[in-house]
């Protein structure tokens, strides 16, 4: 009894950390449900490796907070960001798209919180063609946008918009607008080098838009940033609100779940 107590208090705690990740909070109840006893609480500091270029992983990660940055390396060793996941998103895509690995890194570039699931549970679940599935596909959609947008921005547009960017979405994913991210993590972000991190940092600072000091920065003007950054930024920003946001293709997707699962329960 006392186990089958501990058990019931855990599940209902986890029921409280869950609507910290955007993805679980999407899913119907009885979906939920299901997944709860399989969830595990994990803490993410600053600089863990989730995933490493090539290997297997034996969970996936939803953040609750903290910001987890997708990172391919190249043969010298030279990081560039592909994309960055937070409280919106989950770390291991490569497991429910049937590759396994992925020739990228994961690493947490803010310290947060998070709920990991083993690989078989997440692909028995998925593999049921459920609500899980249809939040993981909108989720990669979106998550394939800001890959090809970011991909496009370094090619075409200045440091300065691309810090503008990167500002963008890490205070999206964070509460509050502060970020502690050193000058190195900054520019493996972008793949430029940190002097072009210093001086794109200082220019805005000098434009009132953010302040700049010693691995903290904090956004004094998200509106000034918008307008100085290049379009990329609301075009990943669109597509996350369309897929992922209340009223979008998700959430019209969960009522279809909920209405299905009162049919079968009233049948």
């Amino acid at each position: 009894m006392n186990g089958y107590a501990g058990s019931m208090g855990r599940a209902m705690g986890l029921a409280s950390n869950v609507q910290g990740n955007r993805l679980m909070a999407a899913l119907p109840p009885a979906q939920l449900q299901r997944l709860l006893p399989w969830l595990e609480p994990v803490d993410v500091p600053l600089g863990h490796v989730l995933c490493e270029s090539g290997n297997t992983m034996s969970h996936a990660y939803f953040p609750t907070t903290g910001l987890v940055s997708l990172l391919y390396l190249t043969e010298d060793g030279a990081p560039g960001e592909i994309a960055l996941v937070g409280s919106e998103g989950v770390v291991g895509v490569a497991l429910f798209m049937g590759g396994d690995s992925t020739p990228s890194r994961a690493v947490a570039y803010s310290a947060g919180k998070g709920l990991r699931l083993a690989v078989p549970v997440l692909k028995h679940e998925f593999d049921l063609a459920g609500p899980l599935m249809h939040v993981l596909l909108r989720y990669t959609q979106a998550l394939i946008t800001q890959i090809s947008q970011t991909a496009a921005c370094n090619r075409h547009h200045s440091i300065d918009q691309q810090l503008c960017r990167c500002l963008l979405l890490c205070v999206d994913r964070l509460a509050g607008n502060e970020i502690v991210m050193t000058q190195e993590l900054i520019a493996h972000m972008l793949g430029v080098r940190r002097e072009g991190v210093t001086e794109g940092a200082l220019n805005l600072q000098a434009a009132g838009l953010i302040r700049y000091r010693r691995a903290h920065i904090t956004v004094l003007d998200r509106a000034g940033l918008e307008r100085r950054s290049c379009e990329c930024y609301a075009v990943v920003r669109n597509e996350y609100d369309r897929l992922l946001t209340p009223g979008g293709p998700l959430a019209a997707t969960s009522a279809e779940a909920r209405q299905a699962e009162t049919a079968e329960l009233t049948a």
